[in-house]
């Protein structure tokens, strides 16, 4: 009996202590699996600046060991996006399904199935026991209420992100906003800001306040969602007696500094999500107000499925994220990109920050067949 050969795929690897170096590498794609293992083929997957915040917190978070690559030094960045089943050693997953969840930005993924559910598929392999659950699970189009076919790009742009924001809308909310009478957001067109603005406006707490860069300025207004849009130069024009919430998705030092110098005691809390000024200095030492704490959106959903339960959450999630998706048809444009030269043109633009905020990139490895 002649063994089959394993067929050819590629890895997209970034050099972990120099993110400027990357490089397409060879991938071997088995023609066997083990029992319970599960091949999927990455169909398409998202990129977005809120990306290269997974490279920045990769070994504080653990990111580089979602997909270790057996190369010293290099990492493979996460991605959100769908892949299809090609081959399945798993008897409740057929080949042909298609799922959503975390990949590497590569051609092909083999996960150790288990925990299968009508709603979800859990990755078991031992190198991401120790990341959270959120970081491990594949949702199932089938058993998935929020998915739509005509509505994927959306889908892979926005859900994780959206997801996110629903968090902190819903812890800040659960403290009473800490009294305060504003949330003053920076890098506010990201996706992550403009979907906590969109929830924030919603629910008519208080003012939403962005903060962003002159050039993002024109279209940041444009979305609806601030009731006020700043340039971060400007952040002394703000009232300092007002008292405010500072959700920083910038992770710059300098910003940080003048918003918590801005309004010292006014500075109610101070909560740090993204990097998205990746090459920005950080904050060190105590500062005026409420002390930065980060905010990490996988231990809130573990708390929000102790609370509500696993069903609860989603049925809370898909009553916002229903009307988020439908006013990005207003302010989203898509862009697909195929083959290993387009992934490699849209991840320097988006690490150079060259990437318009209106667009959303769709990517994949695999050349484009029609």
């Amino acid at each position: 009996m002649t063994t089959p050969r394993a067929a050819a795929g590629q890895d997209f690897l970034v050099r972990r202590d120099d993110w400027q170096q990357c490089r397409l590498v060879p991938a071997e794609v088995p023609a066997e699996l083990r029992p319970g293992q599960v091949l999927f083929r990455v169909d398409r997957f998202a990129f977005t600046a809120n990306n290269i915040s997974y490279a920045l917190s990769g070994d504080m978070l653990g990111y580089w060991s979602f997909f270790p690559t057996g190369e010293e030094g290099w990492g493979r960045i996460p991605v959100m996006g769908f892949a299809d089943v090609i081959r399945s050693q798993h008897p409740e997953v057929p080949e042909g399904e298609r799922v959503f969840g975390f990949f590497p930005m590569s051609t092909h993924l083999v996960i150790e199935a288990e925990r299968v559910g009508p709603q979800r598929i859990v990755d078991g392999a031992p190198h991401r026991s120790q990341t959270a659950p959120a970081y491990r699970e594949y949702s199932r189009i089938g058993g998935d209420p929020l998915y739509a076919a005509d509505r994927e790009d959306e889908h892979m742009l926005l859900r994780g992100l959206f997801m996110t924001a629903f968090l902190i809308d819903d812890f800040l909310d659960e403290e009473g906003f800490f009294g305060a009478e504003a949330v003053v957001l920076s890098s506010a067109s990201s996706k992550t800001a403009i979907a906590l603005a969109f929830l924030l406006a919603r629910r008519r707490q208080g003012r939403v306040v962005g903060l962003t860069s002159p050039r993002n300025a024109a279209f940041v207004e444009s979305l609806g969602f601030y009731d006020r849009v700043l340039a971060y130069d400007d952040v002394p024009s703000l009232s300092a007696d007002e008292p405010v919430v500072f959700v920083d998705m910038a992770g710059d030092g300098k910003v940080v500094h003048a918003v918590h110098h801005h309004f010292g005691d006014s500075l109610k809390h101070s909560c740090g999500v993204g990097a998205t000024h990746w090459d920005a200095e950080r904050t060190s030492g105590e500062l005026p107000g409420g002390q930065p704490q980060f905010f990490f959106a996988p231990a809130r959903i573990q708390k929000r499925n102790a609370d509500w339960g696993a069903e609860g959450l989603a049925k809370r999630l898909g009553e916002g994220w229903q009307g988020f998706v439908a006013s990005s048809d207003a302010w989203l444009e898509i862009v697909r990109s195929y083959g290993s030269a387009a992934v490699e043109r849209v991840y320097r633009e988006t690490l150079a920050g060259r990437t318009s905020p209106r667009q959303g990139q769709v990517l994949s490895l695999h050349e484009r067949t029609a």
